[in-house]
């Protein structure tokens, strides 16, 4: 399930670190249990029955002390200050929830209710449940979330290599003017691939806080330009793409399940349909094997939003004169370095970096 803002925040404020995660943490060493609401609003409130007013600064010291009551702790929705303490909870009965403890039942049940971020500390099993509307994630000991990071960087690691070969392959298919849409498939496939391990690893990072600083920095070298690349090659081949066709080209992708993503004809297929560019729209798909065939292997030509971007500190609006004047990258190829020279507002220092550029790479 996709994290919402909401939820990203609430694990970020219990993350390794944090005053709030250093309260729970001692709460846990203590083999206790409580339930803890971030934010004192009047829907809050209303289902709040008996307890007293704390209204004090908070500390995970007053958080652990007041632990040893029963009832609820409700703190102020940035988690400064402790509202409430002693609180007994009264949501609706009749929302669903999956637990089976009063605590953890109940918690869920105000989540779903109130538009607030809920942690049950569970006594017996010494873990902590975060629950947001319908959202609800056990947060792993440390050791764990960074065994877990660690894991995920070794296989981006590898996916980042094989789609840096992709890419390459890509580079040279483009300068002989040899794409197919297999190919154009084969880089989206990798792209993404890469996205959702890089997606996972963030997903640790947020509940490691600040004992994940150095795997953020790996992190963000092995994908460092993966997202342009990503976006260029959807430009390139199945464009032109305003930022609403972009997002649902990606969201198309992310919906895939793993073996389907890696299914070239489930991919070619499904792009097909949602973008139909003009050199795929001649093809049609009667469902046998040679018709299918024929849609992977039809060529296609790039507009060199991708290409054009490895020159460096080239300007978003010299690239998009170029690609305008010639209409796409391998009449540019073709072209001499004085005749891209010659449209306006390129100029030849610009001229002389795209074919130095082609010349590297043929």
């Amino acid at each position: 399930m996709t994290k919402s803002p909401a939820v990203i925040e609430a694990m970020r404020q219990i993350s390794p670190g944090s005053a709030l995660r250093e309260g729970l943490d001692r709460i846990l060493q203590a083999r206790m249990g409580a339930l803890v609401i971030l934010g004192d609003t009047h829907e809050v409130l209303s289902i709040c029955s008996g307890g007293f007013l704390v209204d004090a600064e908070y500390s995970p010291q007053k958080l652990y002390e007041l632990a040893k009551m029963d009832g609820a702790i409700v703190l102020s929705e940035d988690g400064s200050r402790i509202a409430r303490a002693n609180v007994h909870l009264v949501p609706d009965a009749m929302v669903p929830t999956s637990e089976t403890g009063t605590r953890h039942r109940t918690a869920e049940r105000v989540a779903k209710s109130v538009d607030v971020s809920v942690f049950a500390v569970s006594e017996e099993l010494s873990v902590i449940t975060v629950y947001r509307w319908g959202y609800k994630s056990v947060i792993a000991p440390t050791p764990v979330l960074l065994s877990r990071a660690n894991q995920g960087l070794a296989t981006l690691e590898r996916y980042r290599d094989r789609l840096s070969a992709v890419m390459s392959s890509l580079d040279t298919l483009e300068i002989r003017n040899q794409v197919t849409f297999r190919d154009v498939i084969i880089a989206i496939q990798r792209s993404e691939m890469v996205r959702r391990i890089d997606e996972e690893i963030e997903g640790y990072l947020i509940e490691l806080g600040d004992q994940g600083r150095l795997i953020s920095l790996q992190l963000e070298e092995l994908c460092f330009g993966v997202e342009s690349d990503y976006n260029n090659v959807i430009e390139d081949y199945l464009g032109p793409c305003s930022a609403g066709d972009l997002d649902k080209i990606k969201t198309y992708l992310a919906s895939l399940e793993t073996d389907e993503l890696l299914d070239t004809a489930v991919v070619g297929l499904g792009l097909k349909e949602l973008t139909a560019p003009a050199s795929l729209a001649r093809r049609h798909d009667d469902g046998t094997n040679e018709a299918l065939q024929a849609i992977l292997g039809t060529w296609m030509e790039p507009k060199g939003f991708r290409m054009l971007g490895k020159v460096t500190r080239m300007p978003e609006d010299i690239k998009s004169l170029i690609i305008f004047n010639f209409g796409s990258l391998f009449p540019v190829v073709e072209a001499s370095e004085s005749e891209i020279a010659s449209v306006a507002g390129v100029g030849g220092h610009w001229a002389k970096a795209v074919k130095d550029l082609f010349s590297q790479l043929s």
